[in-house]
């Protein structure tokens, strides 16, 4: 999977027109995922058949009732920004949702910033569905939280690059190297 950043304020944004390009000559088996914050559910669901894209990440304080709206059209990937006394009843309320992205909790960003949290909680939060690790993952700890979390899937972003919006290939492949070395164990 491969993220579309449609949050303004991100260091990470993209606009449409440029992820329209790149989704266009995304190879087969690559899904584009669009990420949102608050955004209106008409307008994400216009951008999924405007570019193509696959599925949806949710970064904001979206209710259960517009999850399950957009997950009627793509896979929706609900995010929850971890901290301490996090509870699993939160994600409970979010029956339609493909899967759940746990992140580190920051009150200055929505995510990408490299802040860990607790693993166990995605672990815990297993029982309750799907769970995306996201939160400071980079090359020196992704075969430890892979142990201590047992995700679904991870997603990376601020531990793989080079300055905000620019990955760095080195470290992108030395983790991708050494997650499925911890993977496949």
């Amino acid at each position: 999977m491969l993220g579309f950043n449609f949050y303004g304020p991100s260091p990470r944004f993209i606009s449409v027109s440029a992820a329209k390009r790149i989704v266009k000559k995304l190879p087969r088996g690559v899904e584009a995922i669009g990420v949102f914050v608050n955004d209106d559910w008409d307008d994400i669901a216009d951008l999924v058949g405007i570019i193509g894209l696959h599925g949806i990440q949710l970064h904001g304080e979206e209710s259960p009732e517009i999850v399950a709206q957009l997950a009627r059209r793509v896979p929706v990937i609900k995010a929850f920004r971890v901290r301490p006394g996090f509870g699993l009843t939160t994600l409970r309320r979010y029956p339609e949702a493909f899967a759940f992205l746990l992140d580190g909790f920051s009150r200055k960003a929505r995510g990408g910033t490299g802040k860990t949290f607790d693993w166990s909680v995605a672990r815990r939060a297993s029982r309750c569905g799907r769970i995306f690790l996201a939160g400071g993952l980079r090359p020196e700890n992704i075969a430890e939280a892979l142990a201590a979390a047992k995700p679904y899937a991870v997603d990376v972003c601020s531990g793989v690059e080079a300055s905000p919006g620019r990955k760095n290939e080195a470290k992108l492949l030395k983790f991708a190297l050494l997650f499925h070395s911890a993977n496949s164990k």
